[in-house]
């Protein structure tokens, strides 16, 4: 009876870390949302808008259509140079030439 008693012990302990991973990992992504025109060329997140195809293709700094994950109420704060502003959607300013 030992036995099982140590086995249901540990079963609880793995299922309460799983859980509490799996809670903090939801908390972690919905802090988090895209901010475009904030990256730097080649450091923005997946999807960009045209001319990129995914994470770091993004080829002009600040590129209005290129996002990157910031923390969730922060965009629009992100300190850029030439006045600049991040926005949750995306922008027509600094796009590639082409």
């Amino acid at each position: 009876m030992s036995n099982m008693k140590s086995t249901l012990a540990v079963a609880g302990a793995v299922a309460a870390a799983l859980t509490a991973t799996v809670a903090a990992t939801g908390a972690h992504a919905q802090a988090k949302e895209k901010c475009y025109g904030v990256s730097l060329a080649g450091k923005n997140d997946c999807a960009a808008g045209p001319g990129t195809t995914c994470a770091g293709t993004s080829t002009v700094d600040y590129q209005g259509n290129a996002w990157t994950l910031v923390d969730a109420g922060t965009c629009a704060e992100i300190e850029l140079p030439d006045d600049r502003m991040g926005s949750l959607e995306a922008l027509e300013r600094d796009l590639p030439a082409g």
